[in-house]
């Protein structure tokens, strides 16, 4: 049996940005043609994923009730973005002040926080919560921070530099002088899509 294309963009068999929508460019003899018979049996079928799909809730509503939760890691950083609704993700805007006003020693980013306290703080920002970093458990292992920032970065789907410009990048850095460098360096930097140049 087949669906139509709505109902599979909707239960996500197809990212809508990969298909094409063809039904202005479809002959008017093809669309008026009648439709093949479906047994009674597929034609109950279909009907009730076509009242299942109409009665699924929101996006909005799921997160509401708590059921929905938004991934922070791990999750493409410009659908978490647009999720959020922040210009850059907020477990960075944190950690990132937070190491500003207290991590400033040194090795903040070279040496790692205590494990268990990584995984608490990855844990609220995973909840949607914006945790307490003035805690003593954190100002005693600034470290933790500075690891879940690298953390944070690690488990992008899509590295900040993205794959895309990859050689590119790889080309700059490759270049014979200082000067040289750096123009190309910032040539590809503004390349970027927008969430990851911010």
């Amino acid at each position: 049996t087949s669906f139509p294309l709505s109902v599979l963009l909707q239960v996500g068999f197809f990212p809508s940005e990969c298909v094409e929508l063809i039904n202005d460019k479809v002959p008017q003899s093809v669309t008026n043609s009648v439709p093949k018979p479906v047994s009674k049996k597929h034609g109950k079928l279909i009907t009730f994923l076509r009242t299942f799909m109409k009665s699924r809730p929101t996006k909005q509503k799921l997160k509401q009730r708590g059921i929905l939760k938004e991934r922070v890691f791990g999750c493409d950083l410009g659908e978490h973005l647009l999720n959020s609704g922040h210009d850059v993700p907020q477990v960075l805007k944190s950690c990132t002040e937070f190491i500003e006003k207290h991590g400033i020693v040194d090795g903040i980013y070279r040496l790692s926080g205590i494990a268990s306290n990584i995984q608490k703080l990855r844990h609220e920002f995973d909840s949607e919560q914006i945790p307490d970093l003035t805690k003593d458990i954190y100002i005693q292992d600034i470290h933790c921070v500075g690891s879940l920032c690298k953390l944070y970065f690690r488990e992008l789907p899509n590295p900040l530099l993205t794959y895309q410009l990859y050689e590119k990048f790889s080309d700059a850095v490759s270049a014979a002088t200082d000067e040289e460098r750096l123009v190309k360096i910032h040539d590809v930097i503004q390349q970027l899509p927008p969430p990851h140049y911010r």
